[in-house]
């Protein structure tokens, strides 16, 4: 039901529409007119009730034209108020009832008709708590503070959370909790606690009552809590699929613990049960949540229980329901957005100077050009599709990754300005890569090359080739054993997030092109391995590749590990839709990568300064260098002899 004001006076009467309509959400339902479901009423405000009551009339005679209908049948009365006060049993900001005048007999006669509404409450109400007393002490008893951690504000937004519930069948539901009133305060939400779909923005900033040092750690607080079971549910031996259960709960939570310890009231439908004083209730629920620490680790999640305390012979009895929750924290948000404003920078002076290496390269072959045919065809061939792959995989993840992130974090317009730079940057340094590969194949059909050269560059592929092809199967088993393990269900939150929120990465579907774009960047990261078994093969010292160069792009390419290293260990918290620069799902991130791909990038570095100062074999043993070197010694004349 819905209400349209026609007319309103000074007075506090008005004349308006009631409005009925079937819809699943009446906050974005569309209501058209329609004569048969509705109303015309007229009514006035009663201040010292603090009610509002009307005699509403149908609309008759609308059949043939709206030109001859009129208002007709005023039997039906109704009101409504505004609690000043709301409780465990009452928490709805309106609530009122409509009635016909007429008799049983009489036609269009109706029983009497409750309703309740999901505005926001007007402001100076207040919660009365009353289930709080039988569960405060057995709370005091079980909890434990714990040095060192920290927990949400009872006031913050870190409050509301999206959860997942299980029965001991293991059947699974959806759905959210967020609190009502903290202590005499009105919980500030900016959505509607009642509605089926939320949108949720994490702010750089947030606005909570700051809780005084000496104030107690116990607060009182309300909750309204929701699931909705998409497939076969049961609770208590009732089939409730596809039927949104409201928890309305109250208690005490300690924010030196993070312990959530409350008794719940829910709506029940069976009949001849005793229940709580209204008869429409079941409040025998008590309900522990364990919130975790601002400053734990990754993995950590929220997790509690709600059980029935009634016998198991109760017909109101259901068996214990585990709650999960990996929400996030609005400090953890914040500090995920710092971190991904620091990637960009990062990401983007790493690529300006690979275009500067790339440079300096060219101007050392520009003043030393007889030192190009030395260089490794396929090390440049390399290098190009390394740059190549992330420019035409661009828009999968532009598609994919920039969209989500730019959603959750409220960054899009900072992030998207800066993916075009870096876009920019990556496609001059992969020009520079073309135009040195091109410079070096011509330089190599030179007529006064020394042979062998190009005998060693197909060694160098028949070498490579295999390794890069193992490498390429190794990473798409991975990406198949991915695409087969991720999670079954993935659903939007209620809060405007996906559920689990600090493990969307791991559960979204597995992109072949994403683990493509890893594998280019491994191989990126070995850029100087081809280089190596060339001057391995010919056995050359000439300085092809300016120490600028190779030391420089190899300090590029391993900055990404050791800053996901620097942050391993700087945090304990992290977030997959932060991840820009160094992720761990991309590139082959992780502790271990971490530490074998920089040291590997390193030897490799070592080895290319070895090999263009004594040779290209002198890496190897003496006895597996090949052809001896004969010393000259001094001609002996005819005549002595």
């Amino acid at each position: 039901m819905s209400f349209t004001s026609i007319q309103c006076s000074d007075h506090g009467k008005m004349q308006l529409l009631l409005k009925f309509q079937n819809v699943t959400n009446v906050y974005y339902g569309y209501y058209t007119f329609d004569p048969s479901t509705t109303l015309i009423g007229e009514g006035e405000w009663d201040s010292k009730a603090n009610r509002w009551c009307a005699v509403a009339c149908r609309i008759l005679n609308f059949s043939t034209s709206l030109a001859d209908a009129f208002a007709g049948d005023c039997s039906i009365k109704l009101c409504w108020r505004f609690p000043a006060t709301f409780s465990v049993a009452n928490r709805y900001p309106v609530v009122g009832q409509m009635w016909s005048n007429e008799t049983v007999k009489d036609f269009g006669y109706f029983d009497k008709i409750k309703f309740w509404g999901h505005n926001d409450a007007l402001p100076g109400v207040k919660y009365k708590y009353g289930v709080r007393g039988s569960v405060r002490k057995p709370c005091e008893s079980k909890t434990r503070k714990h040095k060192g951690k920290r927990y949400p504000n009872p006031y913050s937004s870190d409050m509301r959370f999206d959860m997942s519930i299980k029965n001991i069948k293991g059947q699974k539901a959806h759905g959210y909790s967020s609190p009502l009133f903290v202590g005499d305060k009105r919980f500030n939400s900016p959505f509607h606690l009642y509605g089926d779909s939320y949108m949720l923005k994490a702010n750089r900033t947030e606005n909570a009552v700051q809780l005084d040092s000496t104030q107690s750690p116990l607060q009182n607080i309300s909750y309204t809590m929701r699931f909705t079971p998409s497939v076969s549910f049961e609770l208590g031996g009732e089939n409730i699929s596809s039927k949104a259960v409201d928890i309305f709960a109250e208690g005490t939570y300690n924010n030196e613990t993070g312990h959530l310890c409350m008794m719940g009231c829910r709506y029940v439908t069976q009949s001849g049960a005793e229940v709580y004083k209204n008869g429409s209730m079941d409040c025998e629920i008590q309900i522990n949540i364990q919130l975790h620490p601002l400053t734990g680790k990754g993995n950590e999640e929220i997790k509690g229980t709600i059980e029935s305390t009634r016998a198991r012979s109760d017909p109101l009895y259901f068996g214990k329901l585990d709650l999960v929750s990996s929400s996030i924290y609005v400090e953890q948000a914040n500090e995920s957005i710092w971190r991904m404003d620091l990637e960009i920078v990062i990401v983007l002076v790493s690529n300006t100077l690979a275009c500067v290496f790339v440079g300096l390269q060219l101007f050392h072959v520009k003043k030393q050009p007889e030192v190009l045919p030395f260089i490794s065809i396929t090390m440049l061939i390399v290098l190009t599709l390394g740059h190549m792959i992330p420019l035409l995989l661009n828009f999968e993840a532009l598609v994919t990754n920039h969209n989500r992130q730019s959603v959750f974090l409220g960054s899009g317009g900072w992030l998207e300005v800066n993916e075009v730079i870096v876009r920019v940057v990556t496609m001059i340094a992969f020009l520079l890569e073309l135009y040195l590969l091109h410079m070096t194949w011509s330089a190599r059909y030179s007529d006064d090359n020394p042979k062998g050269l190009w005998v060693s560059e197909k060694k160098v592929i028949f070498v490579s080739l295999p390794m890069y092809i193992s490498s390429g199967l190794i990473a798409w088993f991975i990406h198949q054993s991915r695409k087969s393990h991720r999670s079954p269900f993935l659903r939007q939150g209620h809060l405007g997030y996906t559920v689990p929120a600090n493990q969307l990465a791991r559960y979204q579907p597995v992109s072949f092109w994403g683990d493509l774009k890893s594998y280019a960047g491994l191989i990126l990261d070995g850029f100087l391995l081809p280089q190596l078994l060339f001057n391995l093969f010919f056995d050359s010292s000439v300085e092809a590749l300016s120490r600028s160069y190779y030391v420089g792009t190899t300090i590029v390419r391993l900055v990404p590990h050791a800053y996901d290293l620097y942050r391993a260990h700087s945090s304990a918290w992290n977030l997959d839709l932060s991840y820009i620069y160094a992720n761990p799902r991309m590139d082959f991130y992780s502790t271990a990568w971490d530490i074998i791909i920089p040291f590997s990038g390193l030897v490799f570095a070592v080895f290319i300064y070895l090999q263009q100062r004594f040779g290209g074999r002198c890496i190897l043993p003496k006895r597996f260098r090949g052809t001896p070197v004969y010393e000259k010694v001094p001609t002996v004349g005819t005549i002595e002899l």
